[in-house]
């Protein structure tokens, strides 16, 4: 395990604002996420989990405190690179194109990039690997997919990108219980075995129980 900080967030609050109030969806928030550790965030609906990954992935700016990859303020960075490249965000939902198949569902973010087919192929075809899918479901389309496949398809996605940071939001919500813990053996397998930082949103206290570490969120705030 490397005990490097990966992504840092140092008194880090974030208000939504209207005209006639503000609320304070993260409060203070403090701690340091590590390469090789797999870790759940939890709270009740509205304590600030959602925003929190936000934050963390980018697509939000804190209205106070800092973010740090690596040592740098993600202020200071080109965020659709950090985004690209360094942070990968797996959803609920899977959020898989119907009309490509599995390997041209992996295959897409690096053609975005720019990157020919046959180069990426190779690379595609591995990260299914990891996640148990063989090469008899890389023509398949998401409809021919059980839940549980397509959160695969969906983890070798967000892995095809290069990204150290592998953030869930509720990854296992849509699934029964057999196919959740299928899917957070795998991204706990990720992080001990292959070093990624996988950071989990969810209400799941299964997933909490498996945790190395354990972020309890309550009103925005981390209080464990």
């Amino acid at each position: 395990m490397n005990d490097t900080n990966i992504l840092q967030l140092d008194n880090v609050n974030y208000e939504y604002r209207n005209k006639y109030q503000s609320v304070k969806a993260v409060n203070s928030f403090d701690y340091d996420f590590k390469k090789g550790l797999f870790y759940a965030i939890t709270g009740k609906s509205g304590s600030g989990k959602t925003t929190l990954l936000s934050l963390m992935v980018g697509l939000d700016t804190p209205s106070g405190g800092i973010i740090k990859y690596m040592g740098e303020d993600l202020k200071d960075m080109n965020m659709d690179k950090y985004r690209r490249d360094n942070v990968s965000l797996i959803y609920q939902d899977f959020n898989l194109f119907p009309l490509l198949t599995v390997l041209e569902n992996v295959m897409y973010p690096l053609q975005l990039k720019g990157q020919k087919k046959k180069d990426i192929r190779h690379l595609a075809v591995e990260k299914l690997a990891m996640t148990g899918l063989d090469e008899s479901y890389h023509k398949r389309y998401p409809s021919m997919l059980s839940g549980g496949e397509q959160q695969r398809v969906a983890i070798a996605r967000a892995l095809v990108t290069g990204a150290t940071i592998l953030l869930a939001d509720e990854p296992t919500g849509n699934l029964d219980t057999e196919n959740g813990d299928n899917i957070v053996s795998i991204l706990k397998s990720l992080a001990h075995s292959e070093g990624y930082c996988v950071i989990v949103v969810t209400h799941d206290l299964d997933i909490a129980s498996v945790a190395d570490e354990v972020l309890q969120l309550k009103d925005g705030k981390l209080i464990q």
